[in-house]
Parts: structure tokens; C-alpha cells; sequence
């Protein structure tokens, strides 16, 4: 992300704790530190800071920048954190008159290239802000202010959930194929992708990591959630809306560690190629 910003034609300073993160990052025409400190050090005031590591981490890393921000300075959660935490962090950091904004980003490991798609949550004029860097990062027309604060990881959430649905029917449908002898699954699935209406960007990542390995060799069969799914499932029953195919496609990959089908095999594939994740 910090590349295509750079890319762009904006400076970047970033920091990471690992060393070998900040060399590649220097190698790549990017000021790179070590610590928070000296990131918001190297950065002239009013300051915006992108925050991007795991949910898990986040909270510690908004505590440290409380403490190092001033007044009229911006911090970016884009790290797909639980949208249900967001108001909480934007009123700890408004109380030193830091402003808040929580970015959902999607585009997978390609997003770099293609553009990643980004839901923002918080005030229009704290995204006005940084609308450069935005508009830099995303794809064409796929970014937007889509509501208050929370907002924008909400619209993430619920699209990931969506995705497990959709990534879920194309490896029930491989598991079809599969089982009819003489049936040559990766063709076909390269025609739905090339002509079909049921083609997507999913297919095609899946259609990719199939063709890599058309055995499935090595792969695993227990597919991971990344805790998205399961937030929005829980939002679905305290609203009581029933979202029956996203809910099943996150029980099929809790039923998936303990099972040994093909269609998981496919989904482990499919989600390394699309986000990067290690093969299970």
C-alpha cells in the first residue's frame, strides 16, 4: 500500500517493528522508522496516520498514538478491526482532540496493483483530508464515505461474509464436478469464468489456484475465518435478519477442520491465491 501511495507521487513515512519490513521499505524509496515515536517525529503537523496491522494489535497501537498525536491530528484504522469497537476509539482519541476514521480495505495481496476497494467510516471532512491518498490506493470508484464511524469495517465485515458464501458455492459446485468420471473440473470452471454469468474476480482467483496445482496436492482441508464472518453473523442475530447462506458458509468452515472433502481443499487454495494466507 505504502508503494502505490508512493507511486502515486505522495510521500510516505511508515514504521514497522521488524527490521527487515523497514529495509524493504527504504529499498522502495519510502521513509521507514522502527517505532511510532519517530514516525510521528518525521511527520509536519496536522498528521495523518494510517494504522494497518491485525485487529488484535490495534488497541495498543491507537493507545501509543494517543499519546504522541496532537490536537487536529488524523489516525486511519485500516486494518479491518470489529466496527462494533470503533465509537469507543474515536471518543478515547477525540478526548485529545485526535480525529478518527475507519477504513474497510479489500483487494486481497493484488490490491496493490489493481486498487483495493475502501468503505469509509467517520466525518466527510476528516476524509476529505486524506482524499489524495485515497483516491491513490483505490480502484477506480471504489472508494466512499458509506456512514459514521464503524461504518466503513461494517461494510467490510459484511462483505467478507458475503465472499465466504460466494466461495463456498463455487467449491460445493467443484465438488460436483469432481465427482462425475471424465469430467475435466478446471475446464469448466474456465468456461463459467470466461463467459458465464456466474464469473467474478473469486472465480478467477480460484480458477488460478486450481490450474497452479490442478490435484490439490498439499493442500490442506481446514479453512480459516479471520473473525469477520462470524461478527457479522452475530450482528445478523442481534437484528434478527436472516442471512442463512453467509451463517452456513461460516459453519461449513468450522465443519471444514474436521473434514476431508474437496471442496475444502479448493477454498484453502482459493484463499491463498485471493489474500495470501498459508495453506492450512
Amino acid at each position: 500500500m505504502a508503494r502505490r501511495i508512493t507511486e502515486a507521487g505522495h510521500e510516505v513515512v511508515g514504521a514497522d517493528s521488524s527490521a527487515d519490513a523497514v529495509e524493504r521499505a527504504r529499498a522502495a524509496g519510502i521513509t521507514a522508522t522502527g517505532s511510532l515515536a519517530d514516525l510521528v517525529a518525521a511527520l509536519a503537523p496536522p498528521r495523518a496516520v494510517w494504522v494497518m496491522v491485525p485487529p488484535p494489535l490495534t488497541g495498543g497501537v491507537l493507545d501509543e498514538l494517543a499519546g504522541l498525536l496532537e490536537e487536529d491530528d488524523l489516525v486511519v484504522d485500516g486494518g479491518n478491526s470489529d466496527w462494533r469497537e470503533a465509537a469507543g476509539r474515536a471518543e478515547r482519541l477525540a478526548a485529545a482532540g485526535i480525529r478518527f476514521l475507519d477504513v474497510g480495505v479489500s483487494g486481497g495481496q493484488w490490491g496493490w496493483r489493481h486498487g483495493y476497494g475502501l468503505t469509509v467510516g467517520g466525518a466527510a471532512e476528516d476524509a476529505e483530508r486524506i482524499e489524495p491518498v485515497l483516491t491513490a490506493l483505490a480502484a477506480p470508484g471504489a472508494v466512499a464515505v458509506v456512514g459514521p464511524t464503524g461504518s466503513g469495517h461494517f461494510v467490510k465485515a459484511v462483505h467478507n461474509a458475503v465472499e465466504y458464501g460466494l466461495m463456498q458455492a463455487y467449491a460445493e459446485g467443484f465438488a460436483l464436478l469432481s465427482a462425475r468420471d471424465g469430467l475435466d473440473p478446471l475446464t469448466a470452471l474456465r468456461v463459467w469464468q470466461a463467459g458465464c454469468s456466474a464469473r467474478s474476480f473469486l472465480l478467477e482467483q480460484t480458477v488460478d489456484a486450481l490450474a497452479a496445482d490442478p490435484a490439490l496436492s498439499g493442500v490442506g482441508t481446514a479453512v480459516a475465518d479471520s473473525g469477520m464472518g462470524r461478527w457479522t453473523a452475530e450482528e445478523a442475530v442481534r437484528q434478527g435478519i436472516a442471512t442463512p447462506v453467509l451463517t452456513a458458509a461460516l459453519q461449513a468452515r468450522f465443519t471444514s477442520r474436521d473434514d476431508d472433502r474437496a471442496a475444502n481443499r479448493l477454498l484453502v487454495a482459493a484463499r491463498a491465491q485471493i489474500g495470501g494466507h498459508a495453506h492450512a
